[in-house]
């Protein structure tokens, strides 16, 4: 039996894997632990693929973590946006790149 799988433009798309997913959820449920965060939202894109982060649902994103495959011999596919579009740090290392959301949410406890 011949089976003709049609065409999708979903195979065009970027995203994050299971390892990358891991990590940015992972930092997500500390900040919703603390009190931080509260919503995300995942969009796939034929480009790029963008983690945004609100602390309310009707406000704009606190944060965008995006991937961009195509810079990845170039500045690094990681970046991390701040609220005003201003890109906060970018990188080749996710883990490295997702440091500097952790360094402003860090407090001193006695």
């Amino acid at each position: 039996m011949n089976m003709q799988i049609p065409f999708s433009s979903q195979a065009a798309q970027v995203s994050f894997d299971r390892r990358e997913l891991g990590m940015i959820l992972s930092l997500y449920g500390r900040m919703v632990a603390a009190g931080e965060w509260r919503d995300y939202g995942i969009s796939c894109l034929s480009q790029s693929a963008v983690f945004s982060v609100f602390r309310r649902t009707a406000e704009h994103p606190l944060y965008r973590i995006e991937k961009h495959p195509a810079l990845r011999n170039r500045q690094g596919m990681y970046v991390v946006l701040g609220m005003d579009g201003q890109i906060l740090k970018r990188g080749h290392e996710l883990p490295q790149v997702l440091k500097v959301i952790e360094r402003k949410y860090l407090r001193l406890v006695d």
